[in-house]
């Protein structure tokens, strides 16, 4: 396993080193003592998975208040998303930039998410499944969100969105909060 760092500091993508044989391959994908030497959240509580039936669907811009910061570790095990995390740290350097990669089943790749990031992605192909590991359990009321579409945050989707819940269509954009992330 190897943990990649990224221009914004905090955010990680996880690339297993696969060692094959006749059956097939074996790997890494999560190692406690390497995500502490790299400064990462090794406390994970809950696993997650999201099963996404049409390409375009698209989940996000979700983040927890500091109140329960949730670290993610996002892995794509069925299909092929992009997923797209934004700083939404107050006091960072690199406030409000984002990282997006691809995530597919052949890929193996996983991004490692920081607390008080948003995360979001989008389905490229029908039959999408990812995983999460967090480091807190969902809190519904410290929970909040951007919007994929805010032309403040720039970011790119590479298909048109499909389906989107009213919820997450509905996230304020940042210039209807003074130009920061809803707190």
């Amino acid at each position: 396993m190897r943990i990649e760092t990224t221009p914004i500091q905090g955010v990680a993508i996880i690339r297993i080193e696969p060692h094959t044989d006749e059956r097939g391959f074996f790997a890494r994908s999560f190692d406690k003592a390497a995500f502490a030497e790299a400064g990462l959240d090794t406390e994970l509580v809950q696993a997650n998975i999201s099963f996404n039936e049409r390409a375009g669907t698209l989940r996000g811009m979700h983040y927890q208040l500091p109140v329960a910061p949730e670290a993610k570790l996002v892995r794509c095990t069925r299909g092929a998303l992009l997923d797209q995390i934004v700083d939404v740290r107050p006091d960072s350097p690199t406030y409000l930039q984002h990282v997006s990669v691809e995530l597919t089943a052949d890929n193996h790749v996983a991004l490692y998410v920081p607390p008080m990031f948003a995360h979001g992605f989008i389905t490229l192909v029908d039959e999408t499944e990812a995983t999460y590991n967090v480091s807190a359990p969902y809190t519904p009321g410290v929970e909040r969100g951007l919007r994929h579409d805010d032309p403040d945050l720039g970011l790119s989707w590479p298909v048109p969105v499909a389906v989107i819940s009213d919820k997450d269509a509905s996230w304020p954009l940042l210039a209807e909060n003074g130009g920061k992330a809803p707190s």
